[in-house]
């Protein structure tokens, strides 16, 4: 094991991400793995890895452990993998954020891979996203298709497909500020991209990944993948799972599509944030009536409260005050 050192600067809320000095060894691609407190599910997702990786040459995998107490992750990488996957630890715990941005300046292949500890890729992600980078120098980011598992990897739903074929996502920008279209194991990301844009912003303590990916967007061509290549967990203590009961997601979604205003078309930013708004106005009046059916009063209250701020357009007024009235009642 070994200790980190961190290596990035912050600009602002952004972690810079330098270049790879001149000389260094450069793999095609670097598979970073940040953990906190998922050693139980570390396991399958090195597997996924494994199974498709290449050599070292081509291939940097790490995990990069932010301190966990509650777990060891360092003796799942060492009986699965030592020697071919690296372990770090940083020496006290930073965050997810500042964690990433670790992961991404000692990340030196040409394309990153951010995959939480949690998560993991199904055969062939690899391969579809390279043909992808490989297509156009101007690709900035390649993403696919993914599926929703539950803590022992059930698929519970699979996404739309946004397109019918792989190739540039027609107007990415503006469809992925719309509404959270990625999530972080199904995309790869241009080195160079991160380099130009800087890491995840700190002042997201959810969304960060959304604005991440609108970001690149609003300045890259994103390549689509429409098979369904990823999974992503859910489960309660994750980030998101933590923020989700009194909807403190919701309000950094808020804060993502105000920010979004500065990296989209201004003639359009104006429509397309008020588009983002609506979508999430009705995410929250759905989270509403699920905690109404199970008598969660406090937590229906917080989700109004967020549709609310979303929106005020005569139909969610209605229904929000519906649904206010009905968890009011003993």
């Amino acid at each position: 094991m070994r200790i980190v050192t961190p290596l990035h600067e912050v600009s602002g809320s952004r972690a810079r991400i330098e270049p790879v000095p001149d000389g260094s060894p450069r793999p095609l691609w670097s598979v970073m793995i940040p953990t906190f407190h998922c050693a139980r599910h570390l396991g399958e997702t090195l597997l996924g890895v494994l199974s498709q990786a290449p050599g070292a040459d081509q291939m940097q995998i790490e995990v990069v452990d932010d301190a966990s107490t509650l777990d060891d992750p360092e003796s799942v990488v060492r009986s699965l993998a030592e020697g071919r996957v690296e372990f770090v630890r940083q020496p006290a715990n930073v965050g997810h954020i500042r964690n990433f941005a670790t992961c991404l300046q000692r990340a030196r292949g040409h394309y990153v891979h951010l995959l939480h500890g949690d998560d993991f890729v199904l055969p062939g992600f690899y391969a579809a996203l390279h043909r992808g980078f490989e297509s156009d120098p101007a690709i900035g980011a390649a993403f696919c298709r993914w599926m929703v598992v539950d803590e022992k990897s059930r698929r519970l739903s699979v996404v739309e497909p946004l397109q019918s074929n792989p190739g540039p996502l027609t107007d990415a920008a503006a469809r992925l500020a719309e509404e959270q279209r990625i999530v972080t194991p199904s995309i790869a990301v241009r080195r160079t991209a991160y380099e130009r844009l800087g890491g995840f912003d700190d002042r997201l303590l959810c969304a960060e990944d959304w604005e991440m990916w609108v970001r690149i967007a609003a300045s890259h061509t994103i390549w689509y993948e429409p098979a369904p290549l990823a999974a992503y967990r859910t489960r309660p203590d994750s980030n998101t799972g933590r923020h989700f009961r009194l909807a403190g997601e919701l309000g950094y979604n808020r804060k993502a599509i105000t920010m979004f205003g500065s990296y989209l078309p201004a003639d359009r930013a104006p429509s397309i944030m008020r588009t983002a708004r609506r979508t999430y106005a009705r995410t929250a009046l759905s989270n509403a009536r699920d905690f109404a059916r199970e008598g969660d009063a406090q937590a229906v209250r917080a989700h109004l409260r967020a549709a609310l701020r979303f929106s005020r357009s005569p139909r969610v007024l209605l229904q929000a005050a519906r649904l206010l009235a009905g968890s009011a009642r003993p």
